[in-house]
C-alpha cells in the first residue's frame, strides 16, 4: 500500500467527522424554547429565526465563490469561525451576558446557518477530488453522517449537563472548530490524484461497502444506546466517538484487500453502483445509442414521407408519448415536454422552463422541507403536548432515522442489477411515510404516536435530502448539478418561512384564545412569552402539513410517470453496453 492511498482514506475519515459534527441546525428545537423565553418573542418571531438559519442554505454559492480565491483549508476555518460567532453570541444572550436587538439575533442565525453550507462545500470538494472513480459512493457515505449530528450533540449535552438546554449553543460554537483543527493535517496532506486501474476501483467499492456497514452500526448505537445518567451518558458518548474513529483502520483493510479479493469480492458484482446514476462513460454510450436510434427513425420517416416536417412529427411522437399514443388529459400531462434522455445538460434558464423541474421542486418542497420544519418545531410540539422531558429523545430519534434514510438512498444502486427502478420512483415511495406520520400525530398526541411520527418523518426527509443531488444530476445534467441543485434548495428557506409561519400563527392564536379563557390553556413565561398547552396547539398544523405532503406525493408520482421512460431507456442501453464489453 502506498502512502498516497493511505492519505486518501484519511481525508475520507476527516470528511466523515466534518459532516457528523457540523449539522448544527438540526438541534435548534433543543434550545428554541429557552431562546424564545429570554428574547420575549412570539412563536411567529421564533419561526423567523429558524427561517434565518435555513436561509443560509440559499447562500451556498458564496462558498464556491470563496474557493476561487482561497485555499480549501481556509474556507473550512472561515465556516468554523462563522459558526463560532453566530452560535457563541446566541449562547451569551441566553445567559444574559449580552443583550442585543431582535434583528441582530436574526443575523446571527443567518450567519450560523451559512457556516453549514460552507462546511458542506468543503466536504463535496474533498470527495470529488480524491475519489474521482467512486465519487458517488464517497458523497453518499459522508452526506449520511450529517444526519446524525443532532444525536451526537444530544449525547454530548447530556454528558456535560443534562438539565441545560443552552449547552447546545456552546457545543454548536466550539465542536465544529475543534473538528476543523483535527481535520487540518489530512486536508493539507492531500495526495496527487492518478487514474486507478479497474482492480483498484473494485477494491475501493468493497471498502465503501464495509464503511456503510460500520455506518449502520453507528446509527443503531446512537438510536438504542442512551441514558439520562451523567456518568453513563459519558461512557456512551465515548463509545460513539470510538465508532467514528474506527474508520481510521482503513489502512489495515487496504493491506488485507488481496485476501478479500480472493475470498469475498468475487461473489459481489458492484458494476454501475453509485450515488449518482449517470456517470460519464454510461452517459456517453447512452447518447451515442440514442443518436443511432434517432438516425434510424429519420431514415424510415424520410423514406415514407419524404419531407422534414413529417420527420419532426414522427420523432416527437416517439419521444413524447413513447409510442403509445396516449390520449386524454392525463396522457397529455405526462407526455407534454417529456424528458427523453438522462444527463442532458440544463442551464438555469432552460431548467426553470421544464415541467419536470417544477414537479421535482414541489415534491421536495412538500416532502423533505416540511420534515425539516417539523424538526425545527419539535421543542414546542413536545412542550405543548406535555412531553417536554422527551425533547432530547425526539431529537435523537429524528436524527437517527434521518441518518438511516440517507444511507437507504444509496441502496437502489447496490440492488440495481437484480431489481432496477427509476430513482424518481424511489423518491415517490420515500414520500409516503410523511403524510401518514402527520395524520398519526394529529390523531393521537401520546408518546408512542409522537415517537413513531418523528421516526417516519426523519426517515422520509433523510432519504430525500441525500437522493436529491443524484436526481438533479440525472434529470438535468451532471455538469450543471452545482447551480441546478442550489436553485432546487431555494425551496428550503421558502418552506421554512411558509410552513413555520403557518404553524406559528395557529400556535399564537390558540395561546391567545386560551389566555381569554377558551378551550386550551396557556401559561405566561419570562418577558411575556406565551406557551400554548394542549393538542389543539398543533392539531390544525399537522392536518395542513399532512395534506400538503399528499400534494407533494402526487407531484412525485407525476414526476416518476414522466421520467420513467427515460430511466428505462438509459438502463436498457447501459445493459447493452455492459454486454458488449463482455
Amino acid at each position: 500500500m502506498t502512502g498516497y492511498e493511505s492519505r486518501k482514506w484519511m481525508i475520507l475519515v476527516a470528511t466523515i467527522w466534518i459532516q457528523a459534527f457540523t449539522g448544527t441546525n438540526f438541534d435548534f428545537s433543543a434550545y428554541s424554547s429557552e431562546l424564545k423565553a429570554v428574547l420575549g418573542i412570539s412563536q411567529v418571531q421564533l419561526n423567523y429565526l429558524a427561517t434565518a438559519s435555513d436561509l443560509g442554505k440559499a447562500l451556498g454559492w458564496s462558498s464556491g465563490l470563496a474557493l476561487m480565491y482561497m485555499p480549501l483549508w481556509s474556507v473550512m476555518f472561515v465556516a468554523a469561525f462563522m459558526g463560532l460567532f453566530g452560535y457563541g453570541i446566541q449562547w451569551l444572550i441566553i445567559l444574559d451576558f449580552v443583550s442585543l436587538p431582535y434583528f441582530v439575533v436574526f443575523f446571527l442565525c443567518l450567519l450560523a446557518g451559512s457556516s453549514i453550507t460552507w462546511f458542506n462545500t468543503v466536504c463535496f470538494v474533498l470527495c470529488i477530488k480524491n475519489f474521482p472513480s467512486n465519487r458517488p459512493l464517497a458523497l453518499a457515505l459522508t452526506v449520511s453522517f450529517n444526519g446524525v449530528s443532532a444525536a451526537l450533540y444530544n449525547l454530548a449535552a447530556i454528558s456535560l449537563n443534562p438539565s441545560s438546554t443552552h449547552i447546545y449553543l456552546l457545543l454548536n460554537a466550539f465542536i465544529p472548530l475543534l473538528t476543523s483543527i483535527v481535520s487540518l493535517i489530512p486536508i493539507l496532506r492531500q495526495p496527487p490524484v492518478d487514474p486507478l486501474p479497474s482492480d483498484s476501483i473494485k477494491h475501493e467499492q468493497l471498502i465503501f461497502v464495509l464503511l456503510n456497514f460500520l455506518a449502520i452500526i453507528t446509527g443503531f448505537y446512537l438510536l438504542f444506546v442512551h441514558s439520562n445518567d451523567l456518568s453513563t451518558a459519558r461512557v456512551i458518548f465515548c463509545g460513539a466517538i470510538l465508532l467514528l474513529v474506527l474508520p481510521l483502520g482503513i489502512p489495515g483493510i487496504i493491506y488485507a484487500r488481496d485476501w478479500f479479493q480472493r475470498k469475498v469480492f468475487s461473489s459481489f458484482t458492484l458494476q454501475g453502483s453509485g450515488f449518482l446514476l449517470v456517470d460519464d462513460d454510461d452517459l456517453e454510450f447512452h447518447r451515442e445509442f440514442l443518436s443511432r436510434e434517432n438516425s434510424q427513425i429519420s431514415v424510415t420517416s424520410y423514406g415514407v414521407n419524404g419531407d422534414g416536417p413529417t420527420l419532426t412529427l414522427s420523432l416527437t411522437r416517439f419521444i413524447g408519448s413513447n409510442g403509445d399514443g396516449d390520449e386524454g388529459c392525463c396522457g397529455k400531462m405526462i407526455g407534454e415536454d417529456q424528458l427523453f434522455m438522462l444527463g442532458q445538460e440544463h442551464k438555469a434558464e432552460m431548467l426553470v422552463k421544464r415541467v419536470d423541474f417544477w414537479l421535482y421542486y414541489f415534491a421536495y418542497f412538500c416532502g423533505g422541507t416540511i420534515g425539516l420544519v417539523y424538526s425545527n418545531n419539535l421543542g414546542q410540539i413536545a412542550q405543548s403536548l406535555g412531553h417536554t422531558s422527551m425533547t432530547s429523545t425526539l431529537i435523537t430519534l429524528y436524527s437517527s432515522f434521518s441518518f438511516f434514510g440517507r444511507l437507504l438512498s444509496a441502496a437502489p444502486d447496490f440492488i440495481r442489477l437484480k431489481f432496477y427502478f427509476a430513482r424518481t420512483g424511489w423518491l415517490a415511495i420515500a414520500l409516503v411515510p410523511t403524510p401518514i406520520a402527520f395524520f398519526l400525530v394529529a390523531a393521537s398526541g401520546n408518546e408512542a404516536a409522537l415517537q413513531a411520527g418523528t421516526a417516519l418523518i426523519g426517515l422520509s426527509s433523510g432519504f430525500i435530502f441525500a437522493a436529491a443531488v443524484s436526481i438533479t444530476s440525472e434529470l438535468f445534467g451532471p455538469n450543471s448539478v452545482g447551480v441546478n441543485h442550489n436553485i432546487l434548495i431555494t425551496n428550503i428557506p421558502i418552506g421554512s418561512l411558509v410552513y413555520g409561519f403557518l404553524a406559528a400563527l395557529i400556535y399564537d392564536r390558540n395561546a391567545a384564545a386560551a389566555a381569554a379563557g377558551f378551550a386550551t390553556f396557556s401559561i405566561q413565561m419570562v418577558n411575556d412569552s406565551v406557551v400554548c398547552m394542549g393538542r389543539k396547539c398543533y392539531f390544525s398544523t399537522f392536518i395542513w402539513w399532512g395534506c400538503l405532503a399528499i400534494l407533494g406525493l402526487v407531484s412525485s408520482v407525476l414526476l416518476f410517470l414522466r421520467t420513467r421512460p427515460a430511466y428505462e431507456r438509459f438502463e436498457q442501453n447501459r445493459r447493452i453496453s455492459l454486454s458488449l464489453m463482455e
